[in-house]
């Protein structure tokens, strides 16, 4: 079972967070929220932030009768630039200096663990229609 969360818009650059999301990507979810509350970096605090809606996607899916929070890994995370806001600066002579204000935008999946299974090309994952993809054994067999 698997569990998206993602946060938009965040302020700092995606080049710092990525830094960051490097280091807790596979960790547990226990671990990773620990390792960043203690992290001196201030790409850590949103990171945690949606490591955590994850989290409690995956419960709120699956039930805490089902999965508990410390059965939950880290799976995936991405992050993608955003938009760049432009500001200008005053400098000598009549001059002015650009300053980008950079975003970026955040997507984190835990997972329990469990192997997804694969579909055909084109069919959703989670589509109970979807029928599972043959291995190469039974291909061979028709």
């Amino acid at each position: 079972m698997e569990a998206v969360a993602r946060a938009r818009y965040l302020r700092g650059s995606a080049r710092k967070m990525r830094q960051v999301a490097g280091l807790v990507k596979g960790m547990p979810v226990r671990t990773a929220e620990q390792y960043l509350r203690h992290m001196p970096k201030a790409a850590a605090a949103p990171l945690a932030k949606v490591i955590k809606s994850a989290t409690a996607n995956a419960l709120a899916v699956g039930g805490t009768g089902h999965h508990k929070a410390d059965e939950l890994v880290v799976a995936d995370v991405r992050v993608d630039g955003g938009p760049i806001a432009r500001r200008f600066r005053a400098v000598g002579m009549g001059r002015a200096y650009r300053i980008r204000k950079r975003y970026c935008h955040v997507h984190v999946t835990v997972s329990d663990g469990a192997p997804v299974a694969k579909t055909k090309k084109g069919a959703v994952k989670g589509d109970p229609t979807a029928q599972p993809e043959p291995s190469p054994e039974e291909s061979a067999e028709e």
